[in-house]
């Protein structure tokens, strides 16, 4: 069913994706298209961009969910926002299909430039039982559930007296030892700790959390020196960290292989099961003329511009995870392109802008080329790694990496009014501790609403409280009951 959405008639710079390289090439260029006649518009599913380096705060309870995301509508304000998923581009016709939500149909959009930002997803195998038993972090949706389900798990617990669900519901599985499987466990078993010394009926050494990497370290962005005192820093905090290891069936109990082998390593049950093991180009992109890499990235130059084995596609650029950026360092993933991570994703939407513009007037463009400032992870409060690369290499644990983590992601959380209310929450959370209150009911928000509008009927008065029976007067009369 197509739509009638009323389009902004101007020619037009098509952004697919809000993330990391779709809101700053669109605030980049915003003025200097419509000063030039032209429109911007920004096509993403949601009405937001998320910073997911935050998302294992927003889980542990120490960012408030909101805070984490960046309105698009809120903060371009010069660019025509279309809440929609992109389903085609046609590029040698400058068209291209968007789904509307709510079963509002399809629309399409002409346009004269193309910027390919849809960013990545989860990437995930084939074992049974993850698509039902997962979950993962890489939405605020999932950081949300997380925060919810670990602390409705731990109540739970408290009132169980079936020993075995009382232990599957104490159970917290991460698959997955980059950045974002380690902050992400760090920061729920700090929740853990803190809604389990609320509460009376539990013992800290009943919670398990289990990390599960196939590889035989974990975080590759760090010095092997700093994988190996984050892993004995974990197991001083109680976490199970198996390397080497992998998740092979989810049915029911997980089963646990040894890597390479794949022999039998551990089974167990557990009620919570997060999967962090990588990401993938969101694949859409199989949707469009463009050409892919092997690894389902558009192919593209140093300057960013979309090239195939016939050459250069004109008006068509693509950046952040969605794109094989050529990494020029030489510092980048064995195939030579950039590590999909947010440090190069904000950079390079930054040079992609610029070119854009100044291929409209036929100036020079530029390559992208960035030198890897390090990298930093928050494992709660007081508690992190850094590997910082600015006058040379400095590693860092403990306190003084989580401080360089606040505050390189403080300021690199996009627009300054979500840098205020993040170090608002931050500020909040050191001194009045992690706020450990679920909330309940998410999924099915309007159940206490039908419960009071379709009440239950009436239950029938018991027996032994029915009007008795009607008496004789003597005469032969009935008499009813209460009758004077």
């Amino acid at each position: 069913m197509p739509s009638s959405l009323q389009l902004v008639d101007r020619p037009r710079v098509l952004v697919v994706g809000g993330g990391y390289v779709g809101l700053y090439v669109a605030l980049s260029l915003q003025k200097k298209i419509a000063t030039a006649g032209g429109i911007v518009t920004v096509v993403d599913p949601n009405p937001y961009m998320t910073y997911q380096p935050f998302l294992p705060e927003v889980a542990g309870g120490n960012i408030e969910a909101r805070h984490a995301v960046v309105s698009l509508r809120e903060h371009l304000k010069g660019s025509e926002v279309i809440q929609g998923s992109v389903t085609s581009v046609d590029h040698e016709n400058r068209k291209a299909v968007v789904e509307l939500p709510g079963d509002q149909g399809f629309v399409e959009i002409p346009y004269v430039d193309v910027v390919l930002a849809a960013g990545s997803i989860t990437r995930t195998f084939p074992i049974p039982g993850l698509a039902e038993a997962g979950i993962g972090n890489k939405t605020i949706e999932e950081a949300v559930a997380l925060r919810n389900q670990l602390i409705e798990r731990i109540e739970f617990a408290s009132t169980a007296t079936d020993p075995a669900e009382r232990k599957r519901a104490l159970t917290f599985v991460v698959v997955g030892g980059g950045f974002a499987g380690i902050e992400t466990i760090a920061e729920l078993e700090d929740l853990a700790r803190e809604a389990v010394r609320n509460n009376g009926r539990l013992r800290q050494e009943e919670v398990r959390f289990v990390l599960v990497e196939a590889m035989g370290r974990i975080m590759p962005e760090v010095t092997a020196d700093q994988a190996e005192w984050v892993v004995k820093h974990l197991q001083s905090r109680g976490v199970e960290v198996l390397l080497n290891t992998s998740l092979a069936n989810a049915e029911g109990s997980l089963k646990l292989i040894n890597m390479p082998d794949k022999t039998p390593a551990d089974e167990f049950e557990a009620d919570t099961l997060i999967w962090t093991a990588g990401v993938q180009a969101n694949p859409m992109v199989r949707s469009t003329d463009f050409p892919l890499e092997p690894r389902g990235r558009v192919r593209v130059l140093p300057d960013l511009r979309i090239a195939g084995d016939e050459g250069i596609i004109d008006n068509a650029w693509a950046a952040g995870d969605v794109a094989a950026v050529p990494d020029l360092t030489g510092k980048g993933l064995p195939d030579g392109t950039c590590v999909p991570n947010a440090q190069h994703a904000l950079r390079q939407a930054k040079v992609l802008a610029k070119n854009l513009w100044a291929n409209r007037w036929d100036k020079p463009l530029v390559d992208y080329k960035h030198k890897n400032l390090g990298a930093v992870a928050g494992f709660g409060p007081w508690k992190g790694v850094a590997n910082i690369n600015v006058l040379g290499r400095i590693g860092l644990t403990g306190p003084l990496a989580w401080v360089a983590h606040r505050g390189y992601h403080g300021l690199a959380i996009p627009t300054a009014e979500r840098k205020f209310r993040v170090m608002l929450d931050w500020f909040s959370s050191l001194f009045a501790g992690r706020d450990t209150t679920p909330l309940q009911g998410l999924a099915n928000p309007r159940a206490a609403f039908e419960t009071a509008a379709r009440p239950a009927p009436k239950p029938a008065a018991p027996a032994s409280v029915a009007a008795p029976a009607a008496a004789s007067d003597g005469a032969g009369e009935k008499v009813p009951a209460g009758a004077k």
